[in-house]
């Protein structure tokens, strides 16, 4: 029994590492299967997947870098727009200084022109005046015509003698003189 169970070892032996020229064929075989198996996946599955990476990975790229740029370009324009915030308060002065000094100019030029205006109707109302002046004094010069007249009439019809006759005039040129066309 003892010899038989050697033998059955003996046997389990091989058959546990049979190493028959149909195992290594298959091994190689299915070396081969695998490696052309590998090579095919690789040109058909591993080589577009890996083209998607890294396109995607050079997309990413692009993005960082335009995000990057971005960024320092949103950096400037904010300090050029900090800049021009700091400029405004002097811009609004220059403006509203510049306004006052229109302002003044123009109020200037304004009163200028209405003593001009003041000016002239003072001395279209001094030429009425004169006017009215002289109408009243012609006027009176014509009414003085009449009293004399009238008074020439009297002394002709009362026949007096010339000196009569001129201290009658003089007489009547004082009554009517200065005080009855002056007021």
């Amino acid at each position: 029994m003892i010899t038989s169970a050697v033998l059955l070892s003996g046997e389990e032996m091989t058959r546990l590492f049979n190493l028959d020229l149909q195992l290594i064929a298959d091994s190689v075989l299915t070396a081969i299967s695998v490696f052309v198996l590998f090579l095919l996946m690789s040109y058909l599955l591993f080589n577009p997947a890996r083209e998607f990476l890294k396109k995607r990975q050079e997309k990413i790229q692009g993005d960082l870098d335009a995000a990057s740029k971005d960024k320092e370009d949103a950096s400037a324009l904010k300090s050029e727009y900090d800049e021009k915030m700091k400029n405004v308060a002097k811009e609004s002065d220059e403006i509203l200084s510049d306004a006052r000094k229109k302002a003044v100019a123009n109020e200037a030029q304004i009163i200028a022109e209405a003593k001009e205006e003041a000016a002239r109707i003072i001395k279209q109302a001094r030429a009425e005046a004169e006017l009215e002046k002289q109408k009243a004094y012609d006027e009176m010069k014509k009414e003085m015509v009449n009293i004399a007249s009238l008074m020439a009439g009297k002394v002709v019809a009362q026949s007096i003698d010339t000196t009569v006759q001129d201290s009658l005039v003089e007489e009547t040129l004082r009554e009517v003189g200065d005080k009855t066309w002056q007021s």
